[in-house]
């Protein structure tokens, strides 16, 4: 597994559904609430003034009543009004002086109180009616709009929730899908989504864009195993030739570089084979420890130094000791050709660390895994780039996990994490080993890793 699949998988996959549902629901509840205030205060506004207009219809009326007695009887004590008040508010009196009849409303709280007059004669006729009477309404009206206000929110958040429930599900669809697309899943598709709006339109694109991947990698998938294919036959006749020269230092350098060829093809036939998923495994169960000796071996007879071996935990793994082989063959030549000495093998129960002390794995192979045919720097050594690569495809066949970090204290380290036995036990090492397993071809040049 790469460790950009490993950082996906790692990553929270409510945390995107969380803040989405989140951000919707409180801007319908935000909404709600300004919708609310600014409802409740023109409402209120509103209410204020028809009563304050009622108020003065009413001053009117007593008014006119006034008048009607001071016209018939020239007084107009009997209906509550006044003749030339001392009390009649400043405000009244320009109106009043022009011959027209005016109210105002004066005072504040429950001494509010709306005054009329008007001019008769060499009098003024006024009217004062108490306003208070109207206090218990905009108490009234306030705890209605409070509570009416409170309903309204609570209503929006909860159907900002279901709306926003919604809308993170079907996106939280498409994020598993895309993280299935990411991972490697060469049948992840979003699929069809509910609904012709946005989130219908981007499902749509990422299974476009899935799609043309596919295409692209199958293309790819194609072209390494053609090239590998033609170059076979005629690498073949050409092995054969190169064994029949007479020996020679050229003979030796052509023969050299002929077997350096041929594993490169061979390389890629299994790059091939493992991009299209065709290798199986075949899984026996084994002693790990063992398994590792015999790679270090293997490691060494391809021209690399020893290596150090530690056995910390004992343990039985269930693999194919051929693909295990030829992983950990990998790593030990990658951690000799591009690290620094000395390379030591830690096998800890069923995990199994390779770890040098050289400059340590760059940044870009820790985010994005082991590239094919990238071997870094020519000064750190030469090679197909292919070594990682088909280290991390075999440890998917056996259903392995191998990750990749730099090593604390400097140096760089992989670490095989196997499936353990179903009946593992504490037996001793080397009892029960692998069997014997012919490892697939390699050549110390096939490493991939390049340092920083």
């Amino acid at each position: 597994m790469s460790s950009a699949a490993e950082a996906a998988s790692t990553r929270p996959r409510g945390r995107f559904r969380n803040t989405l549902r989140l951000r919707i629901s409180a801007a319908m509840v935000a909404m709600a609430i300004v919708t609310a205030l600014v409802s409740g205060l023109l409402v209120r506004e509103v209410s204020q003034n028809q009563r304050i207009d009622r108020g003065r219809d009413i001053a009117l009326a007593r008014l006119e009543t006034a008048l009607g007695e001071y016209g018939a009887t020239g007084d107009v004590a009997s209906t509550g009004a006044a003749l030339d008040s001392t009390a009649l508010p400043a405000a009244l009196t320009p109106l009043v002086d022009r011959g027209r009849k005016a109210t105002v409303l004066v005072g504040s709280g429950p001494r509010e109180t709306i005054w009329a007059a008007t001019r008769v004669g060499d009098h003024v006729v006024s009217v004062a009616s108490p306003y208070d009477i109207q206090q218990n309404a905009d108490t009234d009206l306030d705890r209605i709009i409070l509570f009416s206000g409170v309903i309204g929110v609570a209503l929006a958040g909860l159907m900002g929730v279901f709306v926003a429930g919604g809308i993170s599900r079907r996106m939280g669809h498409v994020q598993r899908a895309t993280r299935r697309i990411a991972d490697g899943d060469p049948q992840g598709r979003v699929g069809p989504v509910r609904g012709r709006d946005e989130v219908a339109e981007l499902a749509d694109s990422v299974d476009r864009m899935a799609g043309e991947l596919r295409g692209r990698l199958r293309q790819e998938q194609r072209f390494t195993a053609d090239v590998a294919h033609e170059l076979r036959t005629p690498l073949t006749g050409l092995v054969t030739a190169a064994e029949l020269l007479p020996p020679s230092r050229p003979t030796e350098l052509v023969q050299d570089r002929v077997r350096a060829l041929n594993t490169l093809v061979e390389d890629l036939l299994e790059v091939s084979r493992l991009d299209a998923d065709a290798e199986r495994a075949d899984l026996v169960e084994c002693d790990l420890s063992a398994a590792v000796r015999r790679a270090a071996a293997h490691a060494e007879a391809a021209g690399t130094p020893a290596v150090t071996v530690e056995l910390r935990a004992a343990a039985r793994v269930r693999t194919d000791p051929r693909r295990l082989e030829r992983i950990l063959t990998n790593l030990i030549v990658n951690a000799h050709r591009h690290g620094a000495p000395p390379v030591v093998v830690v096998v800890d129960g069923s995990t199994v660390s390779v770890r040098d002390h050289g400059p340590g794995y760059p940044a870009e192979l820790l985010e994005s895994g082991p590239q094919r045919f990238r071997t870094g720097r020519p000064e750190r050594g030469s090679g197909t780039g292919l070594g990682l690569t088909i280290a991390t495809g075999q440890s998917r066949v056996i259903g392995a996990e191998l990750t990749f970090a730099r090593a604390p204290g400097g140096g760089a380290e992989a670490r095989l994490r196997l499936p353990a036995a179903p009946n593992e036990s504490d037996a001793p090492s080397g009892q029960g080993s692998c069997p014997g397993s012919r490892a697939f071809p390699m050549d110390s040049g096939d490493a991939d890793r390049f340092a920083d």
